[in-house]
């Protein structure tokens, strides 16, 4: 596997409006000890990543639409040859949002849609009104021509309501739709007692492969749930069928389940470049390293990369190229990032 990085996520700011129950990296409306960098330094990190490769780059937070400069952010990327992107809340989307995300270049937009109705959305949330913000939003989207996803993340008090919230992305408009399992990191540690049970979890995915099967309009994809790779090969292999998926652009292409700091890594508002958004290890830092020497050299990032190295059932597994399990969900619940998938209910054939 060649090891390049193929999409970056960007916390440009850690500011939000909203205070969502499983926000990764807690974020609130006033932050004093993680403060936005300014607008050069965000010019040099382009700079810096541009000259070793050309990822997809999202702009995230937080709320990104917090910051004055995110468009003067983006449009810079763009000139940079990155294929920029941006994750929103969506309840700052107006029209000329709208017309600033076109100028700035920016190619896709991802929201996030918890529930199929307010009640459900808005506990989720924690904010009355999110959902006819993101409702508002996709129609805004639509209307000026801009792309975009709808990412979904799940717990016990939203999970019956996941085939609804497929609908509801399909109904809207949106060109992908990606259900999230819950990685119990930053604010989500306090719903740990809220995960999904890993039989359950298998069910879910279950139930994604079939849908799958049949959604000729919609890219679908499950997310922080590499086992679905070895699923989708189980099922399909049942079946007798060659089951062919359809990617996304700008994406990874879908090629394995887990990519942390294998081709996806986040950069934080301090500048730490973590292995995924819920891995909270830093790998080093861009305002003392080089991008290229961190994605490169890193300690952790080798260690990722080194399959062989991974500890029980994932270690034995046949499944260990093609899912890996979720690195950052054993660190979150085992304390061990090379430990095995706690969510994972399938026994290895050795």
């Amino acid at each position: 596997m060649e090891f390049s990085p193929k999409w970056i996520a960007w916390e440009i700011t850690r500011r939000c409006n909203l205070r969502c129950v499983h926000c990764r990296s807690s974020s609130e409306m006033v932050v004093h000890q993680h403060p936005d960098f300014p607008l050069e330094e965000a010019y040099r990190v382009l700079n810096d990543i541009s000259s070793y490769a050309k990822p997809v780059v999202v702009l995230s937070g937080g709320e990104p639409l917090m910051r004055a400069d995110v468009f003067e952010i983006a449009r810079y990327g763009t000139e940079k040859g990155l294929r920029m992107c941006m994750a929103t809340n969506g309840s700052l989307v107006t029209d000329t949002i709208c017309e600033k995300i076109v100028a700035s270049g920016i190619k896709i937009v991802s929201m996030s849609l918890d529930g199929s109705t307010a009640a459900v959305h808005d506990n989720f949330r924690n904010e009355k009104g999110a959902f006819d913000s993101v409702m508002s939003a996709a129609g805004l989207f639509k209307k000026h021509g801009i792309d975009f996803i709808i990412n979904s993340s799940f717990t016990k008090r939203n999970e019956e309501d996941i085939p609804d919230v497929y609908k509801l992305a399909k109904d809207i408009g949106a060109m992908a739709w990606y259900l999230f399992m819950i990685v119990p990191t930053g604010r989500g540690e306090e719903i740990m007692n809220e995960l999904i049970s890993k039989e359950k979890y298998e069910d879910i995915l279950d139930w994604h492969y079939g849908m799958e099967k049949g959604e000729l309009d919609m890219l679908v994809r499950p997310t922080c749930a590499p086992h679905y790779y070895r699923l989708v090969l189980q099922r399909a292999k049942e079946e007798g069928i060659n089951f062919e998926r359809r990617t996304l652009k700008f994406s990874t292409g879908g090629s394995k389940g887990c990519l942390a700091g294998q081709l996806i890594c986040l950069i934080d508002v301090d500048g730490n470049v973590l292995p995924c958004s819920y891995f909270p290890k830093p790998a080093g830092n861009i305002r003392t390293q080089s991008f290229k020497e961190i994605w490169e050299n890193s300690e952790l990032f080798r260690e990722l990369r080194d399959f062989g190295s991974y500890k029980g059932k994932c270690g034995r597994c046949e499944y260990l190229n093609v899912c890996g399990g979720c690195r950052a969900r054993s660190y979150a619940v085992n304390g061990d990032y090379l430990a095995e998938e706690p969510f994972c209910n399938y026994q290895p054939r050795t």
